[in-house]
């Protein structure tokens, strides 16, 4: 596999070897001890996956106290994924790193503890994968308004269908429950 650098060090793109022919490809999308080696330190505790339309924007999410890693890739179509830092103290306050994932690159992203997420399905329909190192905790869960002028994520639309939730999220600024940078 082949790890890929961001503007964020903790964040960084894997690109799975893949092996392919005329009948298809094969590609290991974890094996815990390579993963371990480039910079993802603990198991994974539970896998989730989602099917969104066109023009969804999913995030953005974060646990806290109760933090989660995740490794993500998109199965069928393509989203502009994004994480963006925001543990409290963190030289990266506010900065993010956008990349595109595909089925046809077959790239996975390492979103870390302390970081938020979210996701624009830029295909007809996308279906994304998630594997986390933190079960899911409805009580820690943190959103955070997905076109925050602060963090400027350029998304590339203006008026992407969003749950209740995700339209009603604070502003970064506005969270009081941030993770502390070196505590997560």
């Amino acid at each position: 596999m082949n790890v890929v650098a961001t503007e964020l060090p903790e964040v960084f793109l894997i690109e799975p070897k893949v092996s392919a022919d005329d009948r298809g490809f094969f590609m290991e999308t974890y094996h815990f001890q390579r993963y371990k080696e480039v910079g993802i330190p603990r198991p994974f505790l539970q896998d989730s996956m989602s099917r969104s339309r066109r023009g969804v924007l999913r995030g953005l999410h974060l646990q806290n106290p109760s933090s989660q890693g995740k490794l993500v890739t998109t199965l069928r179509g393509a989203v502009l994924d994004v994480a963006v830092d925001v543990r409290v103290g963190s030289p990266n306050f506010g900065r993010y790193v956008a990349v595109e994932l595909s089925e046809e690159n077959r790239r996975q992203l390492w979103v870390p503890r302390g970081f938020a997420h979210g996701f624009l399905v830029l295909s007809e329909a996308a279906d994304f994968f998630y594997k986390c190192d933190e079960l899911y905790s409805p009580r820690d869960e943190v959103s955070i308004r997905w076109n925050d002028p602060e963090i400027g994520v350029d998304w590339g639309a203006s008026d992407p269908a969003l749950s209740p939730k995700d339209a009603a999220a604070p502003l970064l600024a506005q969270v009081t429950n941030l993770p502390i940078y070196g505590k997560v």
